[in-house]
């Protein structure tokens, strides 16, 4: 995932000297393929195929897998909305779309919702995965003889315990930023993945051995609602209509449905072609958790006998496992594989609760509703050690209060869900009107009358989540009044937090938080940039034109790009006294690197940032291209000289460098999209096709004179230059240069256009 953003801290200069460079480590983005994304997600979403299907069959009766079915179908056509969001919005999200789209009130709603979703997963998570220890070792324990099955409290004690380990563990992890990287959410997938076929196949063979049927299909008059299905609606005639009961189905149904908010914070990371590979990790997303999550609901209805079932509700796929054909021992065995399987992924989803929390309440800081006391980094580790303390502070008081009852925290956790989803889906809803035109991608089903976009798609997946969500606030009163109470607190918390940010003057600018490093000097080992890079230049955050276009043409792993901030030292400043990182980096870079970061991250790019002090502004970008042994460097067109007057300052700096100098492909590109390119050192001219011809015409009248002699095109070059040459040193330089003047005149009126 991506490094959480933290205040400027620097830690001291190295060397002797004064540190003249910056280098903003945090800003060094790895992006990743569409399968590792969609690996990051698969850990989060996957998950709830260990708890959902129980669940959801808990409330509403053998009917629920086609409900787990309906869901998952459902899902793509709400990862379509998070799509286009992130289409839009880089760093996307709940929050960024509807502050963007219904103001900074319902944003601040929507993200209380969202981390009440996000306070949740990680307890669910890490109940879940215990309560399949527990049903490990009660297994274990009585098919040994030790004892009997352990009791519900016991199993839920075992369950309530590792949670809290868990978290505790990954908390210590994300206080310290070692971060979950893809390559390890990409092995456990694949761990996933085997034991995932090993299942259906197993499953398969047993269905077909039995002549299991199907579970009842989902008429109304098959669902049977158990008696805290129906909260507030138990005592009315509602259930008994068709409609309303499907809803209130669909709703105990949505825990199958998340990890939609983590793909799209993970979009920030996806590499070019970046909205392309999304797609694809939409698409395998889709595929994975629709095959798992909704085969693991169906097979256990048709295989697990419904007396024995109801054991295993809060531990379906144990259940699963011991119920399959087979002898005791490879059932035993493949049972505690899934449960060290079930275990891996679960407690990664733990991690992820916390990454993805830490994350979003950054983004709130950052916008200026949390005050930056926030995030203050840590003094040692440099990560927002309060945000993760309060959030996984808030995990564990809410395990607690589970006491190890998956059942208690997925009647909350699906608060948050579906409210978050709503939330998005109304928010891009409304950017179709107040933000019309193109997009990259749209939600399909879009009609137009009298040139009016109607957005049929897009309504109806919203208006299906809004009646998900509000049949859910009247079916789970716990959850609509526990979610309801922490979504007003957390409303009010970042309420009286901007309200106290603005009373101190502090102005809200979207920027980005760097950590700094002071280097004693630049190097391509200190950016983290290769050989041969290219280094770009950037000053004004509203002309980086250049860097855009260097972004787009650049292939990822090819070649590193350095953006280069040049900070102009006054001679006064060039004293012995050691600068530190405030007078190095201010506002103007903070301002500057932010801007270039997104315009990296819009395009599936890394870039590398430094900063260097110098007082001459072509003296610092050529010593900084020759330590970081760049090969080309990129500019944009200055405001004040003309593309020549630029390229000749640039060589006259060149000309200064100390020896040995190092030769350079200049690039000067304009507004308009031309480039103009020279080359800064010794190098061969560029001849016109006339040069070339005198040139020959030279060499034949030569070769008739000293037919005896081997003369080559360079020879007569090579004879004229020191002719010249010998002509200045006998004193005549004056008449060369009149000469060279005149030829010079001659060639601009031969191109000029005849009036």
């Amino acid at each position: 995932m991506s490094s959480t953003p933290t205040n400027p801290a620097a830690t001291g200069g190295r060397g002797n000297g004064i540190p003249r460079v910056i280098v903003a480590t945090t800003a060094l983005l790895t992006f990743i393929s569409f399968w590792r994304a969609a690996a990051i997600v698969l850990n989060d979403l996957a998950s709830s195929a260990y708890y959902a299907g129980g669940e959801a069959e808990g409330y509403i009766g053998k009917t629920a897998p086609w409900f787990i079915l309906a869901i998952m179908l459902f899902s793509y056509a709400v990862r379509a909305v998070y799509v286009e969001s992130c289409s839009m919005f880089v760093r996307g999200g709940v929050y960024r779309a509807v502050k963007q789209s219904l103001g900074g009130a319902l944003a601040k709603f929507s993200v209380s919702a969202l981390m009440f979703d996000y306070i949740l997963t990680g307890p669910i998570s890490g109940v879940a995965a215990g309560q399949y220890l527990g049903g490990l070792l009660s297994d274990l324990s009585q098919h040994a003889h030790l004892s009997g099955p352990f009791s519900e409290s016991t199993v839920a004690g075992i369950a309530t315990i590792f949670a809290i380990i868990v978290t505790v563990y990954f908390w210590w992890e994300n206080i310290k930023g070692v971060a979950e990287s893809s390559e390890k959410a990409l092995h456990i997938m694949k761990l996933v993945t085997v034991m995932v076929v090993l299942l259906i196949g197993w499953c398969i063979y047993t269905a077909l051995l039995r002549h299991s049927p199907l579970p009842p299909f989902p008429y109304p008059r098959n669902l049977h609602f158990s008696p805290g299905a129906l909260g507030w609606l138990a005592h009315t005639a509602l259930p008994q209509i068709g409609v309303v009961a499907i809803f209130i189905a669909l709703g105990h149904s949505v825990l199958a449905m998340s990890g939609e908010e983590s793909l799209a914070q993970v979009y920030r990371e996806i590499e070019s072609p970046k909205l392309k590979n999304l797609k694809k990790a939409g698409l395998v997303i889709f595929v994975y958790s629709l095959v798992f999550t909704s085969l693991v609901s169906f097979f256990a209805v048709m295989i697990i006998p419904d007396d024995v079932r109801q054991n295993y509700l809060q531990n379906l796929i144990g259940g699963l496992a011991m119920s399959l054909q087979g002898p005791l021992i490879a059932r035993l065995i493949f049972h505690g594989f899934v449960v060290v399987v079930g275990t891996l992924i679960l407690a990664g989803a733990v991690n992820t609760a916390i990454v993805g929390s830490n994350g979003v309440l950054n983004r709130v800081s950052e916008d200026g509703v949390l005050t930056e006391w926030f995030r203050q980094p840590h003094p040692r580790f440099g990560t927002s050690y309060r945000i993760i303390n309060i959030v996984v502070g808030l995990q564990i008081l809410t395990i607690l209060i589970s006491r190890g009852n998956v059942t208690f925290l997925a009647n909350l956790y699906a608060f948050g869900v579906i409210w978050s989803f709503a939330m998005n889906g109304l928010a891009v809803l409304v950017l179709r009107y107040t933000r019309p035109g193109q997009r990259e991608f749209q939600v399909p089903l879009n009609f137009y009358f009298r040139g009016v976009q109607i957005p049929v798609g897009l309504g109806l997946i919203t208006l299906t989540l809004f009646l998900i969500a509000i049949t859910n606030l009247f079916t789970k009163p716990v959850a609509t009044m526990a979610g309801g109470v922490f979504s007003v607190i957390l409303y009010i918390v970042f309420t009286v937090s901007e309200r106290r940010a603005r009373n101190r003057g502090v102005a809200h600018v979207e920027m980005d938080q760097f950590n700094l490093e002071l280097e004693g000097e630049l190097s391509p080992e200190a950016v983290g940039a290769r050989p041969g890079n290219i280094l770009v230049p950037v000053s004004n955050h509203f002309n980086l034109y250049h860097l855009g276009n260097v972004l787009d043409r650049i292939k990822p792993g090819r070649r590193d790009v350095v953006v280069l901030h040049v900070r102009l030292l006054r001679r006064s400043a060039s004293g012995e006294n050691e600068l530190d990182a405030d007078q190095l980096f201010g506002s103007i870079e903070q301002h500057l690197f932010s801007q270039a970061l997104s315009m990296a991250e819009k395009r599936g790019k890394s870039i590398r940032l430094a900063v260097v002090a110098a007082n001459d502004l072509w003296d610092g970008i050529l010593r900084a291209a020759t330590a970081l042994q760049s090969s080309t460097i990129v500019i944009g067109r200055s405001a004040k000289d003309n593309t020549e007057e630029q390229a000749r300052q640039i060589g006259e700096a060149w000309e200064k460098l100390p020896d040995p100098k190092p030769q350079f492909n200049l690039e000067i590109h304009l507004p308009n999209g031309d480039k103009i390119y020279k080359v800064l050192g010794p190098h061969a001219p560029n001849l016109t096709a006339n040069e070339v011809n005198l040139l020959h015409r030279l060499w034949l009248r030569f070769s008739e004179s000293l037919a005896r002699e081997e003369l080559h095109h360079h020879d007569v070059v090579h004879f004229a230059l020191e002719e010249v040459q010998k002509e200045i040193e006998e004193g005549h330089e004056d008449e060369v240069v009149t000469r060279l003047r005149n030829h010079l005149e001659s060639n601009q009126s031969k191109r000029k256009p005849k009036s």
